[in-house]
């Protein structure tokens, strides 16, 4: 058994999203998402078959939910629960600082 920390082998420069899989099995996959000023691209959205559970550990986001047109921002310690299907986007992430998400799909 082998102890990692969450904030170690992070990139100093990202020019797109870094996705790492923490843990996976067949009923919840752990990500942890790497962020620096990046957004969902013109147009897409995120519209999974799992649910969603998002916590920002550091840094700033802003989150858009197309059936409300709805803005969440989520800063340091936020988080939020997305079901299945709930159509959204990244809009915006901070580009002065690294976000670093924790992602749980179940």
């Amino acid at each position: 058994m082998e102890i990692k920390n969450i904030f170690n082998n992070i990139p100093q420069t990202i020019s797109e999203d870094v996705f790492e899989n923490l843990l996976e099995s067949k009923t919840v996959r752990i990500e942890r998402i790497i962020s620096n000023g990046q957004s969902s691209a013109a147009g897409f959205w995120y519209d999974q078959n799992e649910n969603e559970w998002v916590v920002v550990l550091k840094g700033k986001a802003k989150i858009l939910f197309k059936k409300e047109n709805r803005e969440v921002i989520l800063e340091t310690g936020n988080y939020i629960n997305i079901p299945s299907h709930e159509k959204h986007r990244v809009e915006w992430t901070d580009p002065n600082e690294i976000t670093i998400w924790l992602a749980i799909f179940y």
